[in-house]
Parts: structure tokens; sequence; C-alpha cells
């Protein structure tokens, strides 16, 4: 990269904790969020289970009238904005210069839930019952603008959809900005909130999660051989990236610097990854190459490990094609054993639980890992955390439309 990136705060909503601190903890621990779907009858529906955000009020956070004014996946994303911008110490608001900070907030699917409930209103009680508050809640770009109007930010705000590479992409695009100089901070991340009967229903019929029913907290299981889907979650994750000129020149605390960036497309089918990974494969290359590193490199890699069956073992192909004998030497491990699959959060809490490594030298585990699978054969950090002292972090995400982002992260040792 021509100028350097530090990540200088970070916020994050999940369900194994509403904070980077929570969020953290749970991760080393070893901890599901799965469990029974609470917020609706799911009686009727085929998948009975999801990882929800907890203890989550949206009143608290905005207040009653603007609480009823945004969907829930904006509201789990200012929350996670407001501890970003507080642990990065910026001075954001309407009576400051702004101009030089931007927003790269993405989802995969918006406000389906206030899409779907005006639905159901326009076929119980008519057209003149849809809400006025319809189109500003459910479109995509409603979080990055609500970011905006919240602090008086004055710079480029834009939304970025890529399925579940979203949070990657969005971090990748936002970092881009700073490098051809259209901004010196960068507000960037995903948020998710799509646990409703329709989207679990669709996801069973397609086959992609997991039907698990009775154990929850056992249903997502990256890598194993008894692997059946991934299970569904919500949360949203923001990072600030800013130039580290301007980082240090306000003397900002500095996380991480990222350091790749790559992305490609799969050009092979809408769900399906393609069959020997080349698409997962440039778009890990072409991080490599961005960072300037060779794969002997990287010391720890954040798989997209969804607990599909199809995806684990490609991705795992992927990362032997990329990384050869050196492959044998990572450590490989996935969030979403513990916290679902957050969609377009993915990328960028699952960017967190990198930085935090980093920090730390923890490597959080791979949880419900039970029985190999022979494809799948890498070191996946099974079931408890490690101390591995990683000073790189490579994290996948790959989509939907065959998106792929890669992003690197290393340590910030001044």
């Amino acid at each position: 990269m021509r100028k350097r990136i530090v990540i200088t705060g970070m916020g994050a909503v999940t369900p194994v904790g509403n904070d980077v601190p929570s969020y953290w903890a749970a991760l080393v621990a070893g901890q599901s969020g799965a469990g029974p779907v609470t917020r609706f009858d799911v009686s009727d529906i085929p998948i009975r289970i999801a990882a929800e955000v907890k203890d989550f009020d949206p009143v608290a956070l905005l207040g009653h009238r603007e609480a009823r004014r945004t969907d829930r996946f904006t509201q789990l994303v200012l929350a996670a904005a407001q501890e970003a911008i507080a642990g990065a110490r910026l001075a954001l608001g309407n009576n400051g210069d702004n101009r030089r900070v931007g927003v790269m907030v993405g989802t995969g699917m918006g406000g389906l839930g206030t899409l779907l409930e005006n639905v159901e209103v326009m076929r119980q009680r008519g057209p003149r019952r849809v809400s006025a508050l319809m189109v500003p809640m459910m479109m995509p770009n409603a979080a990055a603008g609500q970011i905006s109007i919240l602090y008086g930010i004055r710079g480029p705000a834009l939304c970025l959809s890529a399925a579940c590479a979203t949070g990657s992409n969005a971090i990748g695009e936002a970092a881009e900005f700073i490098q051809r100089g259209s901004a010196d901070v960068m507000i960037c991340g995903g948020g998710e909130s799509v646990i409703h009967p329709m989207s679990l229903a669709a996801f069973s019929t397609m086959g992609a999660a997991s039907h698990r029913n009775d154990d929850p907290q056992r249903a997502s299981r990256p890598f194993d051989a008894d692997r059946d889907g991934f299970v569904m979650g919500e949360g949203a994750g923001i990072l600030i990236l800013e130039s580290l000129e301007h980082a240090q020149a306000r003397g900002a605390p500095i996380h991480a610097e990222l350091v790749g960036y790559g992305t490609s497309c799969d050009a092979f089918h809408i769900t399906a990854p393609d069959e020997d990974g080349t698409g997962a494969v440039e778009s890990m290359q072409a991080a490599l190459d961005s960072a300037g590193m060779g794969p002997a490199d990287i010391d720890y890699i954040n798989a997209h490990g969804t607990s599909t069956p199809m995806n684990d073992r490609i991705e795992t192909l992927a990362i032997r094609r990329v990384f050869g004998a050196h492959a044998d030497r990572l450590a490989v491990s996935s969030t979403k054993s513990m916290v679902g699959h957050l969609m377009g959060a993915s990328g960028a809490v699952e960017a967190i639980a990198c930085v935090k490594s980093l920090e730390t030298g923890i490597v959080h585990p791979t949880i419900n890992y039970e029985t190999p699978d022979p494809d799948c054969d890498l070191d996946y950090v099974p079931n408890q955390a490690r101390r591995c002292d990683p000073r790189t972090a490579l994290s996948n995400s790959f989509g939907f439309g065959g998106h792929n982002a890669t992003i690197i992260m290393r340590r910030w040792e001044g």
C-alpha cells in the first residue's frame, strides 16, 4: 500500500457480547452465542435456532423517537460506531470540520425485517397503513447515512453490498479512499439483522443452514466432518481507519496496521463457490501482493469458515493452493463457530477478532470441532484458545454472487 493505514478504534455488537471487550473474552473462552429463536414463533419453521444479539436496548442508545425510526440493523451499527469512535478518541460533531472523514458501512440485506413487516401491514390493513418511514428504514445505505447525520460527517458516505463478503470489502475499500487522498479517516464495517421467519425458511429450503434445532450451541461446527450448515447470526462491527500520519498527529491509539487487501469474483455460480477455489485463491494472492508479502509472512488466518460442507472444503483447498507447505504451519480458526454467520457484518467482526489476536498474542478456537474431515486438514485451533503470538493475520470473507474479499493486518510495533 502506498500510504500506511492504521486501525485506531473498534466497536462490536455480537451474539456473544455487545462491546469489543466482552466479545473478545467470549471468543477466547469458546462461548457459543447460538440458541433457540426468541423474537418470534418458530414452531412452523424448519430452522428454529439462531445466534441473536442479547440484552440490546435501542431506546437507551437512540431514545424512543429515533429507535422507532430505524431498523434493527442500523441500530446495531450505530452502537458499534459509538464504541469505535469513542475508543479512537475522534472529536466529531456538527461544530467541527469533518469533510476529511468518511463512512463506508455495508450490509447484505439491509432492513429486510422492516420491509416484510410492511408487506404484512399492506396485506392485512391496506396500502394507506404502510409506514411513511419504511423506505428510509429498509434502504441498505441507512446505517451509513445515520452515522453521517449523527456525527456531522461531510466526507464520502457510502454503502457497499457484497453479500457475506461485505464487511471485509467495506474495510478494504475504505482504505482505498484514504490511499487516494479522499479522506484522512474512514468509519467502516458492516451490520446485519435478518433473523426472520422468511430468511430462516429460505435458507432452510436452500439447504445452507444447520438443522440441529435440538443442540443449537453445537450446530455451527466449521471444518468438522459432521457439519450440516451455518447458524444465522446478527450484529455489527465498525473499525476506524486512518492514515498513519493523521493518527500520529492527533495522538490516536493505534491497535494494528491494515497492510493488504484483495478482492475477486468467482464468475461461477450465484450461491456455490468455485469448485477449485480459484476465486478465493485470487483474493488471498491479491491481498498478499498488496501487502508486499509472501505466504511465509502470514501467521494466522481467520477463515470464512461457515460450517457448510462445500465452503469449508473449498476454503481449505484454496488456502493450500496459496500457502503450499506453509499451510501446515498456519493457525486457522473460524469466529462463526461461536457467533454464527453475521452475513454482511461477518468480515468486520472477524477483522476485530484478528486485531485482538495481534494485540494479545492469543488465537481464539474453532469450537465444536470433534470429527476430522479428510478434506479439511489444516490446524483449526480446535476447541481451546491458543497463545501463538501472531504478528500478521489474514481474514477471508466469501459471499453469494461469487464475491471474495481478503484483508491482512499486522501487529502495531511503532
